[in-house]
């Protein structure tokens, strides 16, 4: 839409162009954690049936806070899920999470979202899948490598949205995570807990 309202050889706006109702839709969200909640609480307030997978299960309590169902089997959830959003950290093991397998699961009309690290997609296979319209469309706000070579098909298809890792981008944002690695520093000098340790699993 932003690229038809700006391009030079816009004339007028068809009429007939429609997008896709959030409202009511499921949202399949692949990696629970802070932040796969934290899109959940939102999602609720645009009554979406939320779906989810992650390695654990979230307790009982705070899936009913966000009325969210635990699908075990990460096929289940692309089958069923009007948009998948990936918000998992880049491990070994999520490395193209999301390949031709996964992407041919998900419904011709789902849009994929990518907020977590650019090489949990097979970007490949992201290509052939937006370009065979196997998925409707795709949201991009990390790629592998982050910027993509300016020749990279990503960039010239029409259903594929991409901004430039800017999740975290504001001022307060940015602000806040400053304040927290500092507390996290001056914890570990004193020899006190770490506020926000990420302990090996």
């Amino acid at each position: 839409g932003c690229q038809i309202a700006v391009s030079p050889d816009t004339k007028h706006f068809a009429v007939d162009w429609l997008g896709v109702e959030v409202s009511r839709a499921t949202l399949g969200i692949i990696g629970m954690g802070s932040i796969g909640y934290k899109v959940a609480q939102r999602a609720r307030a645009f009554s979406m049936r939320i779906l989810y997978h992650n390695r654990r299960r979230r307790r009982k309590e705070e899936e009913e806070a966000v009325g969210a169902h635990y699908c075990e089997r990460m096929e289940e959830l692309l089958q069923q899920s009007d948009f998948v959003m990936l918000a998992v950290n880049l491990t070994p093991q999520s490395r193209k999470l999301i390949g031709r397998k996964e992407l041919g699961l998900m419904k011709p009309t789902a849009t994929l979202i990518n907020i977590s690290r650019g090489a949990v997609i097979d970007q490949d296979a992201l290509v052939e899948a937006l370009q065979n319209h196997t998925i409707r469309a795709a949201a991009l706000d990390v790629t592998d490598p982050e910027p993509l070579p300016r020749g990279h098909p990503l960039l010239r298809l029409k259903n594929v949205i991409i901004t430039p890792h800017t999740g975290t981008a504001t001022a307060q944002a940015v602000q806040a995570m400053a304040a927290e690695a500092v507390a996290n520093m001056l914890a570990a000098l004193r020899g006190q807990p770490i506020p926000s340790e990420v302990l090996p699993e």
